[in-house]
């Protein structure tokens, strides 16, 4: 039977089919599992992950110094404050984003084990670069979209990866918002029997560890040191755990990892009413703190990307704020990238004012623009849609309701969130369990903490029950 019951009934089987992979093997016994068992068992070494890459034009990209940017924020810095801020240019990737270095793993596993097709679900860029890879090994794809709301309107930057998708000769499968979306998804893998080219598979994530290797070994062939900070636009978690990952294997193990997303709070990703009100698709607070706090809500048993085993700080940039660094890095660099990937260069912006002028940060990732991803396109989307738009203080944004664009770079504001909130919120679901030695080992790796610390937060947890 096909019906929605019964097709989430057989998950765990089609999951099993359609990755080679069985998870039960990492599994230990109460809440945990073995990670790194899971991670190693791949079967690829890091050299590996590279060597696959780079054979289908992927990685090695530019780390570009924004000269121009990093004076402009320290104008606005006291006197000898101001970091250096670069950017890992990952638009020059084949498809043009980063998520090139995840399909290519995914895309050469499925060719390894002898799969005819891959699927992937997703509205991104990810899509885009499955799509990509697969056209490069000979593989039939299919990309399934979240794209419109139940009156049939679109988002430009989805269509615009559509089309994308499209050009590299994949099938998409474009649905309404909504449940739809994963029961599609679990169908269609079970009916063609290709791979799932999941974003969250060990795959998936160790196709970013080569991103941060790059960062971590360009810094220090060309300073003599790691950078001082790296920052990841975060939404899966896939990007920052497998950039985090790299700079560790690579020795940067005191630089410090900063998540940053666009601030959506109050509206809801699964809402009819809210998709189109929003201007981001991804590196949103919708995928960003939800992942965050509860990483195995994705498609796959155990999800790879752990964003808080590796994530120092989180903090949120506004929707017009995002749009008006996307335009200054266009303007002053003379780099035209989507705004989703600009995130992070928002938050550099602003964290740099507060570093001395000598301090590297690296922002970790750009992406491809054109049609529907430009930010003309977003803004007039928005306009359509009712959204308010005006200059004024950023912090005074509200999601579904006003785009608020800084005045000028000075009135440019960042929402630090508080770790130990995120934690909070990642515990709760355990608050009635009697947990084990093992659980608070695991949870203490997961979160970053000791397994004192955890008990600790378990313990205050129970007596604000």
């Amino acid at each position: 039977m096909n019906n929605y019951d019964s097709v989430m009934a057989r998950r765990a089987e089609i999951m099993k089919r359609s990755l080679g992979l069985d998870y039960d093997q990492f599994e230990d016994e109460g809440i945990g599992f073995d990670y790194e068992k899971m991670m190693m068992d791949s079967g690829y070494t890091l050299k590996d992950v590279q060597m696959i890459q780079l054979s289908n034009s992927v990685g090695n990209t530019p780390m570009i110094e924004l000269k121009r940017l990093s004076a402009y924020a320290r104008s606005l810095s006291e006197k000898g404050m101001g970091a250096r801020i670069f950017l890992k240019d990952e638009a020059t990737n084949l498809s043009g984003s980063f998520k090139a270095r995840r399909a290519a793993m995914s895309i050469h596993q499925a060719k390894k084990l002898g799969y005819k097709g891959v699927v992937a679900a997703t509205s991104g860029n990810y899509g885009a670069a499955v799509a990509a890879l697969a056209a490069r090994a000979g593989l039939k794809c299919i990309i399934v979209q979240e794209c419109f709301d139940s009156k049939g309107v679109s988002q430009p930057e989805i269509i615009e990866k559509a089309r994308a998708c499209e050009a590299y000769g994949a099938e998409v499968i474009q649905l309404s918002v909504g449940p739809e979306l994963f029961y599609k998804f679990l169908l269609v893998l079970e009916e063609t029997g290709y791979f799932n080219a999941s974003l969250y598979s060990p795959y998936g994530v160790m196709g970013i560890e080569t991103l941060g290797l790059e960062i971590a070994h360009e810094s220090m062939r060309r300073f003599g040191r790691y950078p001082d900070m790296v920052i990841a636009t975060n939404a899966g978690g896939g990007n920052l755990t497998g950039t985090a990952r790299g700079l560790k294997k690579e020795g940067a193990i005191d630089t410090e990892i900063v998540a940053a997303s666009v601030d959506l709070y109050g509206l809801h990703m699964a809402s009819d009413h809210d998709f189109n009100r929003k201007s981001f698709t991804t590196g949103h607070t919708g995928f960003g703190i939800p992942f965050t706090t509860n990483p195995d809500r994705s498609d796959v048993p155990r999800s790879a990307a752990r964003p808080l085993r590796y994530m120092d700080r989180y903090v949120l940039v506004n929707q017009g704020s995002v749009f008006f660094i996307t335009e200054a890095l266009a303007r002053l660099e003379g780099l035209e990238r989507g705004p989703a990937g600009n995130t992070s260069l928002a938050a550099a912006f602003k964290l740099a004012q507060t570093m001395r002028e000598d301090a590297l940060i690296i922002v970790q990732e750009s992406e491809y623009t054109g049609a529907g991803k430009h930010v003309s396109a977003q803004v007039s989307f928005a306009c359509d849609n009712g959204i308010d738009l005006r200059f004024g203080d950023p912090l005074t944004e509200q999601p579904g309701t006003s785009i608020v664009f800084p005045k000028s770079a000075r009135d440019i504001a960042i929402k630090e969130l508080d770790m130990d909130d995120l934690r909070h919120s990642y515990l709760k679901r355990y608050k009635t369990m009697a947990l084990t030695e093992a659980d608070l080992k695991y949870l203490a790796e997961e979160l970053k903490l000791t397994v004192e610390e955890v008990t600790k937060r378990m313990e205050a947890s129970d007596e604000t029950t």
